[in-house]
C-alpha cells in the first residue's frame, strides 16, 4: 500500500477501506509519511469529504493509536460531556457536581484553551493549590469515592489526533465536518467513559456558525458512538451572545458557584440542567423531564454544590475560595466598554468579546501563552436590554494595563442597538439521540 495511491483515490471521490485510512494514520504517527504527503491527503478529504463509514474508520484509527483508559473498574454507568467551545462556557464546572451529586459517576478529562478563553482545566487551576495532573489511579479512586474528577488529558491519549489537528491548523484543512468528528471523537472515545453527552454550539462566538453545520457535526458524533458502542446524545445550544455573564478564568469560576448556590444568569442555569438532565438520563436515572427535576433539585438543596467542594479539596485546591470567590484571583486594572448608541441590544457579537478576553490575556494565541487567571469580562448588559449612549456594557478585566486598549479596539461595534425590543430566542435548539 503506498500513500500517493490513497491520495489519489480522495482526490478523485472514491471511498477509503477501514485498512486504508488505517495504514494513514499509523503512518503518519509513526513518522513514515510526510508532512507534505499528509496535507495532500487531508486536503483530499476536505474537498471530497468521508462518509459515514470513513469517519468511523479514521475515528478509531487514530482512538487505538496511544492509550485508553480503562474505567471499568468503576460502578456504574460512566459519562462524560464535551462542549464544541464557546465564549463563556463554564458548563462543565457546573454540570459535573450536578449528576456526581445525583449518582452518577463522571470521570471527566479535559483540555486547556487555545482561542477565546481558557479550557475547564485552565479555569480550574485558578482555584489556588488545585491539581488537574492526575495519575489513572487517583483519578478512578476519586470517581469511586466521590463519583467524580476532572483532570487534564494524558499526553498519550489519541496521539495521531494530535498530531494531525496540528497539521491541519497550518493547511487550511481544520473546517471539515468528518475531520473536526474524527478529532473530538478519538479523544472522547479514549477516556473510557459509557456515555457521552456532547454539547454543540451554534452561531456567532461558536466554531459551527449555522443551524445546518451544527446538526450535522452533531449527527455524526451521535454516529461514531453509536457505532463504537458508546450513548450519545447531542443538544444544540446557542452561542450568538457570550454564555452567562462573566468570559474568563476565575470570573467564570465565582459564576459557576453563583449557579451552584441558586443564583446566576438564567442561561446558563437553562443550559447545565439540559446537559445534567441528559447525563442522567444516559446514567439510567429516568426521564428526561424527571431529570431535570433531579437537576434542579440537587442545586437547589445544595447538594452540587457541597460536591464542587469536595472535589476541589480531593485535588488539593483551597475550598475557602469557593464559600468566598472573592477570594479568587482577582484583576488590579479595569476598565468599562460603553455603548456607542442608545437603544435595545439586538445583537452581541460572542466572537469579539472572546477575542478581547484573549487580548487581555485570559486565552491563549498560541499554546506556549501563559494564562492570567484574574483577566476577563463582565457584562453588565445582554440581548435584549436597554442601553443609554456612553453607559457601560462590560467591565474589562486585567493584569496587564497594556492590553487594555487592543480590547477595548476589538470590541468597537461588537453591540448593535435598535429601537425596537429584539424577539426572545431559544437558548437550547435542539437535541439528537
Amino acid at each position: 500500500m503506498f500513500v500517493l495511491d490513497l491520495i489519489l483515490k480522495k482526490r478523485n471521490g472514491m471511498k477509503l477501506s477501514r485498512e486504508e485510512i488505517e495504514y494513514f494514520v499509523r503512518g503518519y504517527t509513526d513518522g513514515d509519511i510526510e508532512d507534505y504527503q499528509a496535507a495532500a491527503f487531508l486536503m483530499a478529504v476536505y474537498f471530497q469529504g468521508m462518509d459515514a463509514d470513513e469517519t468511523l474508520y479514521l475515528t478509531e484509527a487514530m482512538l487505538h493509536s496511544g492509550d485508553i483508559v480503562d474505567l471499568s473498574e468503576i460502578p456504574g454507568i460512566k459519562t462524560d460531556k464535551h462542549s464544541t467551545g464557546g465564549v463563556g462556557d463554564k458548563t462543565t464546572l457546573i454540570v459535573a457536581p450536578v449528576v456526581a451529586s445525583c449518582g452518577v459517576p463522571v470521570a471527566k478529562m479535559s483540555g486547556r484553551g487555545l482561542g477565546h478563553t481558557g479550557g475547564t482545566i485552565d479555569k480550574l487551576e485558578s482555584i489556588p493549590g488545585f491539581q488537574t495532573s492526575l495519575t489513572r489511579e487517583q483519578l478512578i479512586r476519586n470517581v469511586k469515592e466521590i463519583g467524580l474528577a476532572v483532570a487534564g488529558q494524558t499526553g498519550n491519549l489519541a496521539p495521531a489526533d494530535k498530531k494531525i489537528y496540528a497539521l491541519r491548523d497550518v493547511t487550511g484543512t481544520v473546517e471539515n465536518i468528518s475531520l473536526i468528528a474524527a478529532s473530538i471523537m478519538s479523544k472522547k472515545l479514549a477516556s473510557g467513559s459509557d456515555a457521552i453527552v456532547l454539547d454543540v454550539k451554534v452561531g456567532s462566538g461558536a466554531f459551527m456558525k449555522s443551524m445546518d453545520d451544527a446538526g450535522k457535526l452533531a449527527k455524526m458524533m451521535v454516529d461514531i458512538s453509536r457505532g463504537a458502542g458508546k450513548k450519545a446524545v447531542a443538544v444544540l445550544t446557542r452561542m450568538d451572545n457570550p454564555l452567562g455573564m462573566n468570559i474568563g478564568n476565575a470570573l467564570e469560576v465565582a459564576e459557576a458557584v453563583d449557579i451552584l448556590k441558586g443564583h446566576g444568569p438564567e442561561d446558563l442555569r437553562e443550559v447545565c440542567i439540559e446537559l445534567a438532565a441528559n447525563m442522567l438520563m444516559l446514567g439510567g436515572k429516568g426521564t428526561l423531564d424527571s431529570c431535570r427535576e433531579l437537576a434542579a433539585r440537587s442545586i437547589a438543596d445544595g447538594s452540587a454544590f457541597r460536591k464542587l467542594i469536595e472535589m476541589v479539596e480531593r485535588q488539593g485546591g483551597d475550598p475557602s475560595v469557593l464559600e468566598d470567590t472573592r477570594r479568587l484571583p482577582a484583576a488590579p486594572v479595569k476598565a468599562e466598554y460603553k455603548a456607542e448608541k442608545a437603544g435595545y441590544i439586538i445583537q452581541m457579537n460572542a466572537e469579539k468579546f472572546g477575542m478581547a478576553s484573549v487580548a487581555l490575556g485570559a486565552g491563549r494565541k498560541t499554546i506556549a501563552d501563559k494564562i492570567d487567571p484574574s483577566a476577563g469580562i463582565v457584562l453588565l448588559k445582554k440581548y435584549g436590554d436597554i442601553v443609554e449612549k456612553g453607559e457601560p456594557i462590560a467591565v474589562l478585566h486585567t493584569s496587564e494595563k497594556e492590553t487594555m486598549p487592543d480590547a477595548l479596539k476589538i470590541l468597537e461595534g461588537s453591540v448593535i442597538t435598535g429601537e425596537k425590543s429584539p424577539p426572545e430566542v431559544p437558548i437550547i435548539l435542539g437535541r439528537i439521540e
